[in-house]
């Protein structure tokens, strides 16, 4: 099977390449490790991925090119994706690395072919958030056939578990879940948070920060609840179906900057009071990048933020999911004082660094496990050398 240039064959699985999230910026990381290896994806979408993925081997599968209104009504195709992921041909490579949260995980390999996931989260919509996600159709056809789809769709992800060698998940919270709805093991690596960028200010402004996709399970909405009762300035930075909702309950002290570029992100954060972070996460960036910008988080108890928010230190942290404990938490955050580079040092042990020391270590044991020590120099020459 291997080449003349005595490297392995790898290939990159990523569910969709139509937004730019915390999953994508992973991908960019496992790139730069794999720089030759193609991506498949279900779904691409050029004009809205980051530019520098623009030059990549990407291979949509061909399906998708005719779906209709694909942009704005791709998740409304969600029961073609299992079939439609399985019809990736995947032979001949001897690595697969999926980055998934829904259905990269499902490809199909060879008994020669080393399969690695490294996992967001189990399927949100049919595992941990099912109920809430479920609320969220208001009609009575949609209440219908949701029970339906989703009896499907969880039957389908946990016979696609059996298809993966190894996972590795991108926190403790999704190793648990892992344990719980896959009943696999996983080891834990922290996605790659880019920290060079951001340099902290001594200039605080006078608002609070929230930064999100304004989907239903981010939770903006206790924050906007919250901070109506407050009274206290709010910017509520990212775009989504929500936004609409949300600017018509907001009052006149909440501002709503609509999608920011990273030049703007950086800036809200260096000059905020402090990041708010309503919802529970599977990790969440944005909470690092604020510590690394000295600024603290003011976080639902739960989660990612468990693991990277240091109660009391670097933020603090509410166990209640509702907009009064937010303002309990917001009135006693006022009464306290934060170091800044406490902080920052906490946010450095997420740097991309360590992602990459971690992923090579850990595809390199798996390697060996697979398919023998001497196997390593194949694994090293596929490998960017500059990427260290």
């Amino acid at each position: 099977m291997y080449t003349n240039e005595k490297k392995l064959r790898v290939a990159l699985v990523h569910d969709y390449l139509n937004q730019s999230g915390g999953a994508e910026i992973v991908l960019r990381w496992l790139h730069q490790i794999f720089p030759s290896a193609p991506i498949y994806t279900l779904i691409y979408e050029r004009d809205l991925v980051p530019p520098d993925f623009r030059g990549w081997d990407i291979r949509p599968v061909g399906w998708s090119r005719f779906f209709p209104f694909r942009k704005k009504l791709y998740k409304h195709y969600l029961l073609l994706y299992p079939t439609m992921i399985e019809q990736i041909n995947l032979k001949g490579y001897d690595l697969v690395l999926s980055s998934s949260y829904l259905w990269a995980k499902g490809v199909l390999t060879n008994s020669d072919t080393l399969h690695l996931c490294y996992c967001h989260t189990p399927m949100r919509q049919a595992w941990e958030l099912y109920f809430e996600y479920k609320s969220n159709y208001s009609r009575f056809i949609s209440k219908l056939i949701y029970p339906f789809a989703f009896t499907y769709l969880r039957m389908w992800d946990k016979l696609s578990v059996d298809r993966v060698d190894h996972f590795i998940a991108n926190s403790e919270t999704v190793r648990r879940r892992i344990s719980k709805f896959y009943r696999r093991e996983a080891c834990v690596i922290y996605p790659p948070v880019e920290l060079g960028n951001i340099i902290p200010s001594p200039d605080i402004g006078d608002y609070y920060l929230c930064l999100s996709r304004l989907v239903p399970y981010k939770r903006v909405d206790m924050a906007v609840k919250a901070f109506n009762e407050l009274g206290k300035k709010l910017i509520v930075a990212g775009s989504g179906p929500q936004l609409k909702y949300l600017t018509k309950i907001a009052k006149p002290n909440i501002h709503f900057e609509g999608f920011v570029s990273e030049e703007r992100k950086r800036e809200l954060l260096v000059h905020s009071k402090a990041l708010i972070f309503p919802g529970e996460e599977d990790f969440g960036i944005v909470p690092v990048e604020s510590q690394a910008a000295g600024r603290p988080v003011i976080a639902y108890g739960s989660g990612g933020a468990t693991e990277t928010v240091i109660d009391g230190v670097t933020g603090l942290l509410y166990h209640e999911l509702s907009p009064e404990a937010l303002i309990d938490a917001v009135v006693n955050f006022e009464q306290k004082s934060f170091d800044s580079q406490i902080a920052i040092q906490n946010a450095m042990r997420f740097d991309v660094q360590y992602f990459i020391e971690k992923m090579k270590d850990t595809i390199s044991l798996y390697v060996v496990e697979f398919f023998g020590e001497k196997y390593i120099p194949y694994l090293m020459n596929a490998m960017d050398p500059s990427v260290k």
